[in-house]
């Protein structure tokens, strides 16, 4: 029997589960079970927790039929945990390190407890905020224990499930179960603490309690937040049939009130059209349980209390006006006037803003208003095949409208017609944003392409990287990322990845990325046609070298002489060298490229061709990788500043490890071993194979030649995306260039 059983409640939180669960598992104190419970989770929820049962002894995956909504999911899991105590922990928060040998301590100090309360402090997804209101508690109680009797000033701990350790025989003789609904811990908890004969506290921060930006129950609103009638109805159904609790009815009831005003001025959670009958329902509650000889509480809520008591919504709403009045003062409304200022746009945009939406225009760009490309250049190229009816224009910068190829509609940013199209357009393809003028109009779709797999820490982990993300502007980053609408992935990883960092309201589509649909389309005469375009003679094998960029540079150089390492090579090789589009290239690139030593592909419009035309790749934290697997050539990474770059940039998975899954193929880390790596054969050899397809198997999850129509069906169809994905070994990459 375990000391503690931890059960986790999942549902819709594959993004945040691998650290939740790993939170607990890696504690050091290592006697708990960990009681998984996916709540019929529509993502990859069930899988994850699959996968940690599968190698994991102490966890037991549990899968419901149906989703029952996160109490009965915690029942679900009480009733399979064997521990001493139980915890409940929910599956987006995680434990902080040794919380659970501290536990262990002070119950082995203490002897057996009914409850042992620990501290959390909440984690924004811009950075960690403080202690929790209830510090001063925890550090008054010290190693005391004690009834809630005694101690009355306790039940203002922060009334959740996951905050405290249960003795389990002591919840499951009481009868405790969480009832269906929003606010079922409250409750449960308070049934707890005035039942408990011995409480504790634990003065230590064991949780850190992840504040999503969105996702969150209690920040979607909607009439589900009237559950909080039933659940405090359920409460004092319990209280009528002990009478032995009856000291506790005032407390609790002021608590109760406390909590339903405390839901009706969010608007995260009431909605405004909802709100007198909300209050309504309070003022019910109030009367229906008033306690004899009750005394109300001085300030705010004394005020609220008597608005309830006259069942005036008005007198409510005239209180709530003046706290916030005094909230605010002249400060905000400084504040207020500045941003309707900054938000008074040109009068063309407004006049357009106000006619009807176009249902049939869409509107593309790709890389901040550079030459169609990428992602959702693949989209407008099937967008004209499966949904002729919508029509595409590109957004291009004005030094580049020239060079947009023929035949393609476009608009230079800025001009009229490019507020016009903007305004009225109804869907809206990115696979980096749209500027911050643009403002988003009921009924218009955006659809974040995004444009590579991330090795490198991206959105929101960049704040702990100040070196990489000095020119980020986060509040920016984060109103771009509510407009989205959709969100495209080609692997699990990413879905996950974007889930967490890009905290918005946004549909995952796992379809894989449209760009490396030809990747599946190509045939060898189109890869002989793009070999011969860039001049690669008969006969040779092209290397493609494509870097990326360092935030911690100002100017690229490689990481190795190219003319050093192409000489070496002889003439069997030839480097194609692709620099970075954020990067100016190498001054001596244009003089290799002259003498023939290499040839310069930073300039050519499609990396997909590159891939190609190449019967390698040398790359190093690249997102190309990830795109080059698909085409099952061999992959040489060149890591020779690894560690610097880890440390600036920050990676979400160790490139080097060697193991299946995380390295594609031979890793160098100097210029001598690179250049050994293909003369010795090592850059294909069986080793290296073995790991590309371990890679390929977890990083070109979704790529199968069909994502753009998956994509198209799904935004400007309205269908299900199909067709469904094609299994990894049904799969026939484009051939390879040519023997070696």
């Amino acid at each position: 029997m375990p000391r503690f059983s931890v059960v986790v409640p999942v549902f819709k939180v594959q993004a945040y589960l691998h650290e939740c669960l790993d939170s607990v598992l890696r504690q050091s104190f290592q006697d708990v079970e960990v009681i998984a419970v996916d709540d019929c989770s529509p993502d990859s929820c069930g899988s994850i927790i699959d996968e940690y049962a599968a190698r994991d002894a102490r966890v037991q995956a549990v899968h419901l039929p149906r989703n029952v909504g996160l109490g009965r999911a915690r029942n679900a899991g009480l009733e399979r945990a064997r521990g001493d105590y139980v915890l409940f922990l929910d599956s987006d928060d995680r434990y902080t390190p040794g919380l659970l040998q501290a536990l262990a301590a002070r119950l082995d100090a203490v002897g057996d407890l009914d409850i042992l309360a620990f501290d959390h402090v909440r984690t924004y997804w811009h950075g960690k905020g403080g202690r929790s209101q209830s510090a001063e508690l925890f550090e008054r109680a010290g190693t005391d224990v004690f009834r809630l009797r005694d101690r009355p000033e306790y039940i203002h701990l922060f009334l959740v499930a996951w905050n405290k350790a249960f003795r389990r025989a002591f919840f499951v003789e009481q009868g405790f179960r969480y009832a269906p609904g929003l606010y079922e811990d409250a409750p449960v908890t308070q049934m707890a603490m005035v039942t408990a004969e011995r409480i504790g506290c634990l003065n230590r921060v064991g949780v850190e309690y992840r504040q999503r930006r969105h996702g969150a129950i209690t920040k979607t609103p909607g009439r589900k937040h009237f559950d909080i009638f039933e659940q405090y109805e359920g409460l004092f159904t319990f209280l009528d049939g002990r009478p032995e609790l009856a000291w506790s009815r005032d407390l609790l009831f002021e608590r109760a009130v406390y909590h339903m005003l405390f839901t009706l001025k969010r608007p995260e959670r009431v909605k405004a059209c909802d709100r007198r009958a909300f209050f309504g329902r309070t003022a019910d509650f109030y009367a229906g349980h008033l306690p004899p000889g009750f005394t109300r509480p001085g300030g705010s809520l004394g005020v609220h209390m008597r608005a309830l008591a006259k069942r005036s919504f008005r007198a409510y709403q005239a209180a709530e006006c003046a706290a916030r009045v005094k909230r605010a003062g002249p400060r905000k409304v400084l504040e207020a006037a500045d941003r309707a200022g900054k938000h008074a746009y040109a009068g063309l945009y407004s006049l357009h803003r106000r006619r009807s939406l176009d249902p049939h225009l869409a509107v593309y760009t790709s890389y901040g208003d550079l030459l169609p490309s990428c992602n959702p250049a693949a989209l407008f190229d099937k967008a004209k095949e499966l949904a002729p009816h919508v029509r595409g224009v590109w957004v291009v910068r004005e030094e580049l409208a020239g060079q947009v190829p023929a035949g393609i509609d476009h608009v230079v940013r800025g001009s009229r017609r490019y507020w016009e199209v903007t305004a009225r357009a109804t869907y809206f393809v990115s696979n980096a944003d749209f500027p911050d003028g643009i403002v988003k109009r009921p009924g218009q779709i955006h659809l974040q392409t995004h444009h590579g797999t991330p090795l490198k820490r991206m959105g929101m982990d960049q704040l702990a990287y100040p070196a990489a993300a000095r020119n980020t502007d986060f509040g920016r980053l984060l109103k771009h990322v509510y407009r989205w609408d959709l969100s495209v992935s080609s692997n699990q990883h990413s879905t996950e990845q974007w889930e967490r960092v890009y905290p918005g309201t946004f549909e995952s589509l796992d379809t894989g990325y449209p760009r490396n649909d030809r990747f599946y389309a190509a045939r060898a005469e189109d890869v002989a046609a793009v070999r011969d375009r860039l001049g690669i003679a008969p006969g040779r094998t092209a290397l493609l070298y494509a870097p990326t960029h360092r935030d911690y540079r100002k100017d690229w150089t490689p990481t190795f002489d190219l003319a050093r390492v192409a000489e070496a090579l002889g003439d069997a090789f030839v480097l194609l060298v692709r620099t970075h589009h954020l990067d100016r290239g190498h001054p001596h690139l244009d003089d290799l490229a002259e003498q023939g030593s290499v040839i310069d592909v930073s300039h050519h419009p499609r990396v997909e061709d590159l891939c190609l035309a190449a019967d390698a790749l040398i790359s190093d934290y690249s997102s190309l990788t990830f795109d080059y697997a698909n085409l099952d050539r061999p992959i040489v990474i060149d890591a020779a500043d690894w560690d610097i770059y880890t440390q600036v940039r920050g990676v979400t998975f160790d490139l080097l490890s060697g193991r299946p899954g995380d390295t594609p193929g031979t890793v160098v880390t100097t210029e001598d071993e690179l250049i050994d790596a293909f003369r010795s054969g090592r850059w294909h050899g069986p080793e290296a194979t073995a790991l590309r397809r371990a890679f390929r198997a977890r990083f070109c999850q979704y790529d199968d030649g069909h994502a753009a129509e998956r994509v198209v069906r799904r935004v400007f169809l309205g269908q299900d995306p199909h067709p469904a994905i094609v299994p990894l070994d049904r799969r026939t990459p484009a051939p390879k260039p040519s023997p070696r």
